[in-house]
């Protein structure tokens, strides 16, 4: 029986073998398939790691951009606004000239024109004497307001309707244009 016994022990040796080997195989096979799987899920997930950062980067230059962009634009407009107080200034300074009477009685020359009959001249209190030969000598009425800069508005007859002709005024009807042309000059 020992011949039998060696003979079985040697096919279940054999049949062990056989099935190590297999399984052995199979998962060699698993794994080969696995570690593929991981390398290409980690290519994936390295292109996309790469598209995100690339996304990412456009997105702070955009910011960037935008926010030197917007640097700009307040500069410039800081810019525009102090171009308009030196204006303004200078409007001060003007009436402050000798030959601003003479500016004053084109101004209510003008504003004459525009309402017709007129009962009165209403100026500013400190520019009320700079007028006042003027309004005489057109049989006007003269009076004064704080709020009337740098010109002058004229009243019609009956009080139904006026006219202002300030240099204030006329400045805000053309500031559009003037700042566009003063942009221009600044930053070409």
């Amino acid at each position: 029986m020992s011949k039998l016994e060696d003979i079985l022990q040697q096919e279940v040796t054999q049949e062990i073998s056989a099935l190590h080997a297999d399984a052995e195989s199979r998962a060699k096979s698993i794994l080969d398939a696995a570690m593929q799987r991981a390398e290409a899920l980690k290519a994936a997930r390295q292109k996309a790691l790469e598209a995100e950062a690339a996304a990412a980067i456009r997105r702070a230059e955009s910011a960037g951009e935008l926010v030197l962009n917007q640097a700009r634009i307040s500069a410039r407009g800081q810019a525009v606004d102090q171009v308009k107080a030196e204006v303004l200034k200078a409007l001060q300074n003007l009436s402050t000239q000798p030959t601003f009477g003479d500016t004053l009685r084109k101004l209510a020359d003008e504003a004459l024109k525009g309402i017709g009959k007129a009962e009165s001249v209403v100026v500013n209190p400190a520019h009320a004497t700079l007028i006042e030969p003027w309004a005489k000598a057109n049989g006007l009425k003269l009076g004064t307001d704080p709020k009337v800069n740098y010109g002058v508005k004229l009243v019609a007859e009956g009080g139904r309707s006026q006219v202002q002709n300030t240099l204030t005024d006329r400045l805000e009807r053309a500031w559009d244009s003037l700042s566009a042309k003063a942009a221009k000059a600044i930053w070409g």
